[in-house]
C-alpha cells in the first residue's frame, strides 16, 4: 500500500509555479523532480510549442497523455503541463501513484506571470483565449485535486513550506 506522500504530483494553469515549487519542494524534502514536459521533448526529440504544430492539439493531448501514464517513479515530485487533466487515464494513473496538489492561481497573477503563450507551448484550441481556458481547466484542477494551495499574496517558497508541513504532519 502507498504511503500518501510517496510521490506528489503537481497540477495548476500555465505559470502556476508548477517547476518552480516543484523543484524547491524535492530539494527540502529529499525527493526527485520529473518535469512531464521535458520528457515529452526528450522522448519526441522536439520543443512542446513544435510538436503543437505539427501534430495539432489533438495529437500533442495523446502524446502528454501516453507519457504521463508511463511515469513510474518513488519518492518524486511530478510536474505535468497545465494541460494534463484533459487525459483522464494520465490523471488517473497520476492519482494512483502520488497526492495530486493543484496549485491555484487568479486569472490575473496568471496574466501577469505568462508571458508569451505559443513559446511557452500552451495548449489553447483554435479561437480560444486564455479567459476561457482558464474557466474551462478551473473545475478539472478541482476534480483530481487531493489538496488545494491558494498561492495568492504567498511567494514560491511559502508555497514550498505549506506543502513540507502538511507533508511532515501527515
Amino acid at each position: 500500500m502507498r504511503h500518501k506522500w510517496d510521490n506528489i504530483t503537481l497540477i495548476g494553469m500555465p505559470a502556476s509555479g508548477k517547476s518552480t515549487v516543484g523543484v524547491l519542494l524535492a530539494k527540502r524534502i529529499g525527493y526527485g523532480f520529473v518535469d512531464s514536459d521535458l520528457l515529452i521533448q526528450e522522448k519526441e526529440e522536439r520543443l512542446l510549442k513544435e510538436i503543437i504544430a505539427s501534430e495539432g492539439l489533438s495529437g500533442f493531448l495523446a502524446i502528454e497523455e501516453r507519457v504521463n501514464r508511463e511515469i513510474h517513479v518513488k519518492k518524486a515530485v511530478i510536474a505535468p503541463g497545465g494541460s494534463v487533466v484533459y487525459g483522464s487515464l494520465a490523471m488517473e494513473h497520476l492519482k494512483e501513484i502520488s497526492t495530486v496538489v493543484y496549485l491555484k492561481i487568479s486569472y490575473e497573477e496568471l496574466e501577469r506571470r505568462l508571458g508569451n503563450v505559443v513559446d511557452r507551448g500552451v495548449a489553447l484550441k483554435e479561437g480560444m483565449s486564455l479567459l476561457d481556458l482558464y474557466h474551462e481547466r478551473i473545475p478539472l484542477y478541482e476534480k483530481y485535486a487531493d489538496v488545494i494551495i491558494d498561492e495568492t499574496g504567498k511567494s514560491g517558497g511559502q508555497v514550498v513550506d505549506e506543502l513540507r508541513m502538511m507533508i511532515e504532519w501527515s
